[in-house]
């Protein structure tokens, strides 16, 4: 791939390709599905409509708002960084993953930021639309995430005998998340198992400016 591609044109290339494909699921599912409709795919995955509001530690308002400001600046500052890491000519699958955890924190933010404005409220009865004549649901920056994937691998009670939680319901995995979310989760995985040094370096060198 480097052979056809600089390390520049392949960043770019994961962050539309990834931020194409995250809005074009959320768009159909708001848009097609009511929320908290369930479609199923297998026992253990499903497509399920629900909605993030994105507020910390049981703040209202303003914790809506100082999340949304704090996703901003953070992908403000990752993308200063993959910037630095892309002109310092560092590995190929590093810069990827650079570009997963910023896109993936990009595509969230395009929901928390446009979706009150561009859609009108999901029900359980009642779809939504795009540009409704009304208006939308809520004001700039205080729109909602789209989640959809649920994959519920083991869902199962524990035994009678255990203390605490025997007869509970049981299941693993049970976050519902998005494709953005999943880029996220991939980028710092991969991160973590293949270029935790070569992080460290680069986040020393780039910040120290050395």
């Amino acid at each position: 791939m480097n052979k056809y591609f600089t390390k520049g044109q392949i960043a770019w290339l994961v962050i539309l390709t990834v931020l194409v494909i995250d809005q074009v699921i959320k768009v159909w599912v708001k848009t097609h599905m009511y929320w908290h409709e369930s479609i199923r795919v297998t026992d253990w995955c499903y497509i399920f409509f629900t909605e993030n509001v994105g507020m910390a530690f049981g703040m209202e308002i303003f914790g809506k708002l100082f999340l949304t400001i704090f996703r901003l600046v953070a992908v403000t500052f990752i993308g200063w960084f993959l910037y630095k890491c892309v002109k310092r000519g560092l590995k190929t699958g590093f810069i990827v993953c650079i570009s997963l955890i910023l896109t993936g924190a990009l595509g969230n933010i395009v929901d928390s930021v446009f979706y009150g404005v561009l859609f009108s409220q999901s029900t359980p009865v009642q779809l939504a639309t795009f540009l409704p004549e009304g208006g939308g649901y809520a004001s700039l920056f205080y729109g909602k995430v789209v989640d959809m994937f649920y994959f519920p691998i083991i869902d199962t009670h524990w035994p009678q005998w255990m203390p605490w939680v025997g007869g509970d319901h049981f299941i693993f995995f049970s976050p519902i998340f998005n494709f953005a979310d999943a880029a996220i989760s991939c980028g710092v995985i991969a991160l973590f198992l293949f270029y935790s040094k070569s992080f460290n370096e680069a986040f020393h060198q780039i910040v120290s400016k050395k």
